[in-house]
């Protein structure tokens, strides 16, 4: 059954979590996903499996929690995910980061490290607005954000397209990990697809040289895409879970 946490900044986010063992597993979603996607749930009924505490929830502008999502940016979705983390949760968590979940994941690790016993990230797509996205829209797209605050683009993995704000790429530059230190005193493991579209495999080799981690390992899934969602995937993250957990 649903719930709903009433946040600081006024936003309602929707969430499912379940009381266990720790350290408990928090799920980050990505750009536009909602927490009823194949990971999510799939890794909560895994959790429940091992008696493990869990949480997924749906930022601000996502899924069946408040707001509108062109009104959102990094710094917004991150907020939302400081106080899930912070309300919903008791001492330190893995968090599992998919795509855009993977720089919310690092952006706690940077501002709560205390709450944090590991991290694994699913295709992890930090600073990607900045380094993949604006360099990726035409230049009368791009023409088209300066201009008008916003600019609609496909979404390959939805009808709905995406919109694109001013807001969202101003942010995003303020939001930045690839840029400054990045330390991250516990386990880490990122998990990449070779056929990944959306995220290119030199990002997680960026992460891995870019940060300071005295265990952080990289493993390449050769044909897997940006979804990482088959069976022998989704297996792959539990494991990673399972590696962080008795490593941190």
């Amino acid at each position: 059954m649903v719930a709903y946490l009433e946040t600081a900044q006024g936003r309602r986010l929707a969430y499912h979590h379940h009381a266990g063992t720790g350290p408990g597993v928090v799920f980050l979603g990505g750009f536009m996903s909602d927490m009823s996607g194949t990971k999510a749930v799939w890794l909560e009924d895994w959790a429940r499996a091992q008696g493990r505490a869990f949480l997924r929830f749906d930022y601000s502008g996502h899924g069946e929690s408040s707001g509108r999502f062109e009104d959102g940016c990094i710094g917004d979705w991150a907020e939302d995910a400081m106080a899930a983390l912070e309300a919903l949760t008791e001492g330190p968590q893995i968090l599992v980061g998919s795509s855009m979940g993977g720089w919310i994941a690092l952006l706690l690790a940077r501002r709560m490290p205390a709450r944090v016993h590991g991290l694994v990230g699913i295709a992890a797509a930090p600073d990607f607005t900045q380094d993949s996205m604006w360099p990726g829209l035409s230049a009368d797209q791009q023409r088209a954000v300066e201009r008008d605050g916003q600019v609609s683009v496909p979404n390959s993995y939805d009808d709905r397209p995406y919109i694109l704000t001013r807001r969202l790429f101003e942010d995003g530059r303020d939001q930045s990990v690839l840029r400054t230190p990045l330390p991250l005193p516990f386990p880490v493991r990122l998990l990449q697809g070779t056929a990944d579209e959306a995220v290119a495999t030199d990002v997680p080799l960026r992460l891995m040289d870019h940060t300071d981690c005295p265990d952080l390992r990289l493993t390449l899934v050769k044909g897997a895409d940006h979804r990482f969602s088959s069976p022998e995937c989704l297996t792959l993250v539990a494991q990673a879970i399972e590696e962080v957990s008795a490593a941190g």
